[in-house]
């Protein structure tokens, strides 16, 4: 019997040999990656100060700066956006100032809130003086005699190019408006088809009169 547990004793003992070392290991292991977990969710209002009133401001644009991932608010100003810190979150709304916050990179919570402030964006344009013609017979041949500088000219017309305005598209962000539009269209397409498969557009009689434009454009042809 006095064998038998002392064979016993010296399995333990080299089972306690074996197993603490993988402990050590993976305590260091979990103690590094939680050191490590950067993300960090965003959360809060975007709204404006008119005199001593709050308004809220729904649907603004929240973005990463130099990043891809940007959402937008509900309907009662409040947003939520998962970034890491030391990135820059801008605020954007059409007619407001852009506004800008650096996640603190010690900030040892997962969760932060924001109610971030925009304030307004004044725009002040030369003064026009507006004067209505007597009637239409006099505005063609005003409108003829107008003296255009021959500068500019040239540039209304390279403007309208089709090729330089197709251009222009792809490389022009979409204003505060657009965005909101796109995505509030999106939404409803998705929840209008919920549940369902939604139809495919190689049926749609509208994306074939738009396929047909294209080809007869020249949108397909090889660039050189």
């Amino acid at each position: 019997m006095n064998l038998h547990y002392a064979e016993i004793f010296v399995h333990l003992q080299l089972m306690h040999h074996k197993i603490l070392p993988f402990l050590i290991a993976m305590g260091c292991t979990l103690s590094l990656a939680a050191q490590g977990y950067e993300l960090v969710q965003l959360s809060g209002m975007v709204y404006s100060r008119e005199g001593q009133k709050i308004k809220v401001l729904p649907f603004a644009e929240v973005s990463i700066n130099n990043g891809f991932r940007v959402v937008f608010g509900n309907e009662l100003g409040f947003y939520s956006i998962a970034a890491s810190r030391g990135d820059t979150i801008r605020f954007n709304y059409l007619s407001y100032k852009e506004a800008l916050f650096i996640i603190p990179k010690g900030e040892e919570s997962d969760h932060l809130t924001l109610n971030q402030q925009l304030e307004r964006d004044t725009i002040f344009l030369p003064k026009v003086t507006v004067n209505p013609w007597p009637d239409r017979e006099h505005f063609r041949p005003e409108f003829l005699a107008m003296d255009v500088e021959e500068s500019m000219r040239k540039i209304a017309e390279a403007n309208l190019i089709q090729s330089r305005i197709r251009e222009l598209m792809k490389i022009t962000p979409p204003d505060g408006r657009e965005s909101v539009s796109l995505y509030l269209n999106q939404q409803a397409q998705r929840y209008y088809y919920q549940g369902q498969i939604p139809p495919q557009r190689i049926f749609s009689p509208i994306a074939w009169i738009e396929f047909f434009k294209a080809w007869k454009r020249g949108d397909f042809k090889k660039k050189k």
